[in-house]
Formats: C-alpha cells, structure tokens, sequence
C-alpha cells in the first residue's frame, strides 16, 4: 500500500534542523521531494535502516526527488549561509 503525505512548507532560520518524517520501525520505503525556494543551500538529511547516514545538498531555487528503502527519517537542515524556505513532499509504499 502506498501512502502520500500531504505536502509540507518549511521555513527555516540559519542552521536550523527539523524532522518532517518519522518512522521508527524504517519498514516502508520512501521518496523525498524538496523543493529549494530560497537562495541559499539546504540540507536533506536520510536516515535508513543499518545504512549510514545520507545527506544531499539542494542549491537554491532547485529541487531533489530521491527514493530509498527502509526510511526511518527524513530532515532538512539550513546551513550557515541564510533562511531558507520551500516545499517537502514524502510518499511511502511498503512494496
């Protein structure tokens, strides 16, 4: 079964993290869509099940689509650089 989340706005401050998808258990698999509205770089940061710790930097005014198996979480993170602002997006599926 798949689920779609609905869309999420984020609004960070520089160099600020927050979690947008949880999933302890880290049994469904996942895709990621951010989209970077702002001028400056953020982080999109994957946590898996016994897979190290992935973190995938999205320029500004782009986005990233990514797809992973056994999602537990998925974060953003504002670098040091400035706000930034913009759109996440998380379907799961247990395929």
């Amino acid at each position: 079964m798949s689920i779609l989340l609905p869309q999420q706005f984020f609004n960070l401050a520089p160099s600020v993290g927050k979690s947008y998808y949880e999933n302890l258990d880290g049994i469904l698999n996942g895709s990621v869509t951010v989209n970077n509205a702002s001028a400056f770089p953020v982080n999109l940061v994957i946590y898996r099940v016994n897979a190290p710790t992935v973190t995938y930097v999205i320029p500004g005014l782009n986005s990233l689509t990514i797809t992973v198996n056994a999602l537990q979480v998925a974060a953003l993170l504002s670098t040091a650089a400035g706000a930034v602002f913009g759109t996440i997006e998380i379907a799961t599926s247990d395929f």
